[in-house]
């Protein structure tokens, strides 16, 4: 049997500079960058290339109708909690005494108050749209009408359309 001879790395090992001359320059550059900056009082900034950042303002705007169902919403959650806790606070003190039926009874006193909260938050909403919903366009200059018939007609199993005009 033929013995193989030792193999020897071809790469560096990890940690152990692959060109001694660029290693310590980059090493000289970069303590040279951190030493200026300290005696300036800032930091360097990251550079990635050449291109120049660009502001990026935020443009995402919510439509009027949703903010303002967003809003009601809100609302009607907050006048629900404080309905809740009013009727909370009635409870416990109707608890002390002995009333057969005090869930229908809680039922009976609160569900106008819900349902006219509902038919408050959807007027609300419907109006809102009837009103942004109006548009007004004023066309100045000469107008030029051109009207077109254009025949279509599908065939086939996958359809095929041919316009003619």
């Amino acid at each position: 049997m033929t013995a193989l001879p030792e193999p020897t790395p071809t790469a560096p090992a990890v940690g152990q500079a692959t060109n001694p001359l660029a290693d310590s320059v980059i090493e000289a550059a970069v303590e040279h960058a951190i030493e200026k900056a300290r005696r300036q009082g800032t930091t360097p900034d990251v550079v990635i290339g050449n291109t120049p950042p660009v502001p990026q303002p935020d443009t995402r705007i919510a439509p009027q109708w949703a903010v303002g169902v967003a809003v009601a919403s809100i609302g009607v959650g907050a006048g629900s909690t404080g309905l809740g806790c009013a009727a909370w606070l009635a409870f416990k003190g109707l608890s002390l005494v002995s009333v057969p039926g005090l869930e229908r009874f809680a039922l009976v006193v609160i569900a106008p108050f819900v349902g006219a909260a509902m038919l408050v938050t959807a007027v609300g909403v419907a109006i809102g749209r009837a009103r942004t919903a109006i548009t007004v366009v004023n066309n100045n200059g000469p107008v030029h009408q051109d009207q077109r018939e254009i025949r279509s007609k599908t065939t086939a199993l996958i359809a095929k359309t041919n316009n003619q005009q």
